[in-house]
């Protein structure tokens, strides 16, 4: 089983604070605490972080959904839209499937501000399904 955990993550991953909270192959859900270290230099959060957090949300569960054939999901397109600015305060993350096929998946994510449920920005993924390596 690959660790998920943020302190498992690279660098770059963990940097953008992605917590989960709920891993399937239908479903991922998990929160980003903005502060100002996900801040550009005009004191809003980056847009980076939120294309980060919908691209590994939707890479985390299209990999669960293949994983018992030896797979995982990498990401051929990521399209992210921001909705609006913050600079702080803590943000869900909820991915699901639009289309899982037996080669790509595409994804639909979307974060919303938890402290007045409007959603801060969205995204949709498409993923190709490959062989994990050494696996065929």
């Amino acid at each position: 089983m690959t660790d998920l955990t943020r302190e498992a993550a690279s660098a770059f991953v963990a940097a953008a604070g992605l917590e989960l909270d709920e891993v399937s192959g239908t479903k991922v859900v998990g929160h980003i605490d903005l502060s100002t270290d996900h801040h550009t230099p005009w004191g809003v959060v980056h847009g980076g972080v939120y294309t980060t957090a919908v691209e590994s949300a939707a890479s985390i569960g299209a990999s669960t959904a293949v994983a018992d054939r030896g797979e995982f999901a990498v990401g051929v397109h990521n399209g992210t839209d921001f909705l609006r600015a913050r600079t702080e305060g803590r943000v869900d993350v909820v991915a699901v499937p639009v289309q899982q096929g037996r080669v790509q998946q595409l994804w639909s994510v979307v974060i919303t501000a938890t402290d007045t449920g409007k959603e801060v920005a969205r995204g949709q993924v498409r993923l190709q399904n490959v062989p994990m390596p050494g696996s065929k």
